[in-house]
């Protein structure tokens, strides 16, 4: 067939700082999955848009044309609303875990589609790989009756969804041009679009361990994800939060499935517990219940129920010992004072060297390898009390990962003033699809 365009042309419309249109969009994306588009134009057009930003139009277009590059799911036969969360990626950041479960109490159906861990921020599905016998690939029939069955359902999108963005992604890492608005926008939304929820809430996090490093940055990426839900249709809702310091006491695989259920069984660390409260109020919000009681749901065990229900359903098996690692090393304090830094980009570095990330997305991961952390900024140390522990399997590892630690914490005399957890929030007011025209 004659193709329309010519890739040559389109990127340099780009390139010269003009619009491209609906019609060259359309065929781009279409023509880069059919493998008409060389990787080396995608990657001359992708760098020209990092350098050149994209109207809202044309995200908006851009973030379509990839949802259309594959197949749509919908969860309108389920006969309740849908509700999903999506973080940027952080160290320590297991609230998908918690968030899942106490959403599903309220009669919200969450079909959390998620990913591996690539580099220091860790993925929520090797973390649930450290539960026996739990399985992240779901077929789509398994998902909707464990939707409508436990109501919660965290598992690998199917690779029948926006094909273009895994294309375009891969891409994007070996050619320098992942930190770009319109591109890591439209590569999250085209994902959480097509994947039909009515309802989405972003976590956007701020901070040396998140993607965006400053508050505008991470303020202009929130903004233009919800304006792209407000643009299809999905109310979406943004929290920008804090990922200056690791969230929680831990980071790394099994360490982290630990911790959750602690915040399941009531306990659990206050900036873990606080956050999640806070994106489940939002979901909750979202699909039309601002006033359920999540503090009462993850007191009284029901949110516990939920989550070994959910962890059944994926044949795992929820009252199963978690594996530990074999070698530990201690981190300790130099002298005494007040803890008034821990860099979380660092003890993120720390984990993934001691094998609870990986490299390349082939690479395997250690279910037990990560970091423990024993205190936070605001807490008072003793000279020679342990800091961080270091968990792997393979002790070999020890040594990259205390160098990473060297400079990652500060003690000084007493802490400035501490940074709260949820920094600002972002949302348009679009009726999600689920609950136009009182459908349930």
């Amino acid at each position: 067939m004659t193709e329309p365009f010519d890739a040559v042309d389109v990127i340099r419309t780009k390139r010269d700082k003009g619009t491209l249109s609906d019609a060259q969009i359309d065929w781009v994306i279409d023509a880069y999955t059919r493998g008409v588009v060389a990787d080396e134009q995608m990657s001359a057009l992708a760098m020209a848009i990092f350098l050149n930003g994209m109207s809202r139009a044309e995200i908006a277009r851009w973030t379509n044309a990839m949802i259309n590059s594959g197949e749509r799911m919908d969860f309108s036969a389920l006969g309740k609303p849908t509700a999903d969360k999506h973080s940027t990626g952080g160290v320590g950041d297991k609230i998908t875990l918690p968030l899942a479960p106490l959403v599903a109490v309220f009669g919200v159906a969450v079909p959390q589609l998620s990913g591996r861990g690539l580099g220091h921020t860790g993925g929520t599905l090797d973390k649930l790989e450290s539960i026996p016998g739990w399985r992240a690939a779901l077929s789509n029939e398994e998902i909707m009756d464990q939707l409508r069955e436990v109501g919660a359902v965290i598992c690998a999108a199917g690779t029948g969804l926006a094909p273009a963005d895994k294309k375009l992604y891969a891409l994007r890492d070996t050619t320098s041009t992942v930190e770009c608005v319109p591109l890591i926008a439209s590569s999250i939304m085209s994902k959480k679009i097509a994947e039909g929820t009515d309802s989405l809430v972003l976590d956007v996090k701020v901070g040396s361990g998140a993607f965006m490093k400053t508050l505008d940055a991470a303020r202009e990426l929130a903004q233009t994800m919800v304006d792209l839900g407000a643009d299809a249709g999905v109310r979406t809702v943004a929290l920008l939060t804090d990922m200056s310091t690791p969230l929680g006491l831990t980071a790394g695989n099994a360490l982290e499935v630990r911790e959750s259920v602690e915040v399941l069984a009531g306990g659990g660390p206050a900036d873990v517990v606080e956050l999640t409260l806070a994106l489940a109020r939002e979901m909750l919000a979202s699909a039309g219940q601002p006033d359920a009681d999540v503090e009462a749901a993850l007191a009284d065990g029901r949110a516990m129920d939920a989550w070994k229900a959910m962890i059944r359903a994926q044949d795992g098996d929820p009252d199963a010992p978690l594996p530990v690692a074999r070698h530990t090393e201690t981190v300790s304090a130099p002298r005494s004072g007040v803890l008034t830094r821990l860099d979380a980009y660092d003890v993120g570095v720390a984990a993934w060297r001691l094998g609870a990330g990986r490299s390349r997305k082939e690479d395997p991961v250690q279910a037990v390898a990560g970091v423990e952390i024993h205190a936070k900024p605001g807490d008072a140390v003793t000279a020679g009390a342990p800091l961080l522990t270091l968990h792997t399997d393979t002790p070999e590892r020890f040594a990259r990962a205390l160098e990473v630690l060297e400079g990652s914490f500060d003690i000084g005399e007493s802490l400035g003033e501490a940074t709260p957890v949820v920094l600002d929030r972002i949302e348009n007011d679009v009726v999600p699809r689920g609950l136009r025209g009182g459908a349930g």
